[in-house]
């Protein structure tokens, strides 16, 4: 059984979501967000980030961590930057906690997970639900993106690769 770390970043919310389980089959999960408040400072955010999700790595102590790849879009050249800043600290968690990561387009989660990679947020959600077979709706999306990068991960990827030995404490 492999600990899959999946982390959607995000300045105002990082969504973040554990599982464990083998390909297809998972066996135990949870969810939920990082948030920030746009009143403090940028650097207080991000480090809120990276303490928060350091906090849940050497806890968690995950086989691997998957990261949604950043993207920019051209009309909003700043929020890519920002975005990239994010990620960054969310990388350093993970090198610092000597976890294996990997970044990985969410088109990709959503072509596993839908068919399409170009589902919307809501029937990846859907999705993600329906594998999991949990009811309540896993809000805010963020969550429930991350979550379909930590399945996607797993269900493409040889179990012989997620394999490492554990960081000694």
């Amino acid at each position: 059984m492999i600990k899959v770390v999946g982390i959607d970043p995000g300045l105002a919310a990082t969504g973040v979501a554990v599982l464990q389980g083998t390909g297809l089959s998972v066996k135990h999960f949870s969810y939920g967000t990082i948030k920030t408040s746009p009143k403090d400072k940028l650097s207080d955010r991000l480090n809120l980030i990276y303490t928060k999700l350091s906090s849940l790595l050497e806890g968690e102590s995950p086989d691997v961590m998957v990261v949604e790849d950043v993207f920019s879009v051209e009309k909003f050249p700043q929020s890519g930057i920002t975005l990239g800043k994010v990620t960054g600290v969310i990388l350093l968690a993970g090198c610092r906690e000597k976890i294996p990561v990997m970044e990985i387009p969410v088109r990709e989660a959503k072509q596993v997970l839908t068919g399409s990679g170009s589902a919307d947020k809501k029937q990846l959600e859907e999705s993600v639900r329906r594998r999991l077979n949990h009811k309540k709706q896993i809000k805010p999306y963020h969550a429930s993106d991350a979550m379909a990068l930590a399945i996607s991960r797993a269900s493409l990827a040889p179990l012989s690769w997620w394999m490492r030995p554990k960081k000694s404490r």
